[in-house]
């Protein structure tokens, strides 16, 4: 291939050795047929000169970049999985495919698949990932960037031709193999393998791979571990607040799910609320809720806590306690920084904005059945000019609404200018709430019609230039 200056190939993972990850190798698909292919993602690590052609042999059938693995890797690890520990984890349909530095920045970013076929950690999987899979989470990591959270990029969607079996939707069903572009996939679960095997030397070991290639400012701390841990906290806490904002639940907030970086990945049973809802689950099988909406904060502070026990082998207790009673004031400043985001608004003082934040979410309960989540924000980005002249102006003027719009005539729009772009004119936001997806996807799968998925994704891509959030 020909190789664009700006594609850096930096792959440090196999640094860690046979203790840390196994060799995989790719499936040998019958089709490759290029679905999707973010070009955005791709300028941003140098590979945006690759052909079509080039792209397939690279994502579909897994040639080895210039430089880079030679070997695809998949990760050891274990997690809690609905809080139940489980010590037969590891990546079962994916791998560790590329790293390079991304540009720019110079950020170490990890190329990893979904899909890509049986590793040794498969147990009885099939390691692949049905298309509808992957269309469900190229449209997500979309619509989450746009709104501003921290998320992998789906980088590449490929179909494979197999059909698949599954008995959570009708069989058989096309297959894919996804490639996502993220800054780590370090898990928590990473660290809680070596603690179940009580092997402090490789925690440490991956301490310092961590702190060396996320976390280098952490590099002359007195304990490594316990500054980690808090490093973590921090990032975490920006992620929960984030999902928050945008109204996301994620599904699946298990241990292995959750990666040191502090970025949102591994798309399955996610949903945006249709309204606000903190009972409001995305996985037919989270029977008790654990992972409802309302309830992810507890759920990222309990895996912080398993991350912490793991840390515990080689940092000593106290320092570790103290990173996480800073999860609650971490979680706190950041749900204020990320809804007066959403809101388009500067910040002021933090009890100031700490109240407008929890009338905020007032006002949106006392819309009710009437308010939908992102209609909400999208009305009063900017202040209140647009929301009472929107189409949801008689909710706004509800006597429910009175002390958050009153709260709101001290703040200032932040980048006023972004409201002169053509989506603040129209009537309704971008949503991607689950009917939508099940139309995209009907179209797909009856007349292999991919005019709504792409539409779509422009229409997302339209919403994140306005908003700026990213």
């Amino acid at each position: 291939m020909p190789v664009s200056p700006a594609y850096r190939p930096d792959p440090r993972v196999q640094e860690l050795g046979p203790d840390f990850a196994d060799p995989a190798t790719a499936a040998d698909f019958p089709m490759t047929l290029l679905r999707f292919r973010n070009d955005r993602a791709a300028a941003s690590v140098g590979l945006e000169t690759l052909t079509d052609e080039e792209w397939v042999a690279h994502f579909g059938r897994f040639q080895p970049l210039p430089g880079n693995l030679q070997t695809p890797l998949a990760q050891r690890y274990h997690g809690h999985q609905f809080r139940v520990y489980n010590p037969d984890l590891g990546d079962g349909r994916g791998f560790s495919f590329a790293q390079m530095r991304e540009v720019g920045t110079d950020r170490l970013l990890e190329l990893g698949t979904k899909g890509s076929g049986q590793t040794p950690w498969s147990r009885q999987g099939d390691g692949r990932l049905t298309l509808k899979g992957g269309v469900r989470e190229v449209l997500a990591t979309a619509l989450l960037e746009a709104l501003g959270v921290p998320t992998s990029k789906s980088f590449s969607l490929i179909e494979t031709g197999e059909p698949l079996m599954r008995g959570d939707e009708p069989s058989p069903t096309r297959s894919s193999v996804l490639v996502r572009l993220s800054h780590s996939h370090v898990r928590f679960g990473s660290f809680q393998r070596h603690a179940f095997h009580q092997k402090p030397e490789r925690i440490g070991a991956l301490v310092d791979h961590v702190v060396e290639l996320y976390y280098p400012e952490l590099a002359n701390a007195p304990d490594r571990g316990s500054a980690l841990l808090g490093a973590v906290v921090q990032r975490v806490a920006t992620l929960a607040s984030r999902w928050m904002a945008a109204g996301f639940v994620h599904g699946v907030l298990n241990t292995d799910n959750m990666n040191i970086t502090g970025e949102s990945f591994d798309y399955g049973p996610y949903r945006f609320l249709p309204r606000n809802d903190p009972n409001f689950t995305a996985a037919y099988f989270d029977s008790s809720g654990l992972y409802a909406f309302g309830r992810q904060p507890e759920a990222v502070f309990w895996n912080l806590q398993q991350l912490a026990g793991g840390l515990s082998l080689v940092s000593p207790q106290e320092p570790l306690v103290e990173a996480l009673n800073g999860v609650g004031p971490a979680y706190r400043e950041a749900l204020a920084r990320a809804m007066l985001a959403r809101l388009g608004l500067k910040r002021r003082s933090a009890d100031e904005d700490v109240a407008l934040v929890n009338q905020a979410f007032r006002a949106i309960s006392v819309g009710g059945e009437r308010l939908r989540w992102e209609p909400f924000f999208f009305d009063w980005f900017g202040g209140e000019d647009r929301a009472l002249a929107s189409a949801r102006a008689d909710i706004y003027a509800d006597e429910g609404f009175a002390e958050f719009r009153g709260l709101l005539k001290a703040y200032e729009p932040d980048r006023p200018e972004r409201l002169s772009a053509d989506y603040f004119s129209r009537v309704e936001p971008e949503e991607l709430l689950y009917d939508e997806i099940e139309a995209i996807w009907a179209a797909i799968d009856a007349r292999d019609d991919w005019a709504p998925f792409h539409a779509k994704l422009d229409a997302i891509e339209v919403a994140r230039l306005a908003y700026g959030l990213g």
